[in-house]
């Protein structure tokens, strides 16, 4: 290839590799940013972990969750079952 073209290409590569660092950076600092809200509801006297899981949950649509929710009950009532089942065996 000639300098022209390769000059080209590696302006290309450059402005490539700069936006991706500065989103990088952008990433870098809004996780700094979520890290001090979580220590901010911790100093609060809330649990972060339950926070997490809110979190989660609102990223799922409502019969994603509606079918999760469903699933956890129906697995902890088998598993009461057994339970209340071994215990009479006993």
């Amino acid at each position: 290839m000639s300098d022209a073209v390769m000059g080209i290409a590696g302006e290309r590569i450059r402005s490539i590799v700069e936006r991706i660092e500065h989103i990088e950076e952008e990433i870098k600092a809004l996780n700094e940013g979520k890290k001090e809200i979580f220590l901010e509801a911790k100093g609060e006297g809330f649990d972060v972990k339950v926070i997490k899981e809110i979190l989660r949950l609102r990223k799922q649509d409502k019969d994603e969750r509606d079918e999760h929710e469903s699933l956890l009950d129906l697995y902890l009532s088998a598993m009461e079952s057994s339970e209340a089942g071994q215990a009479k065996a006993a």
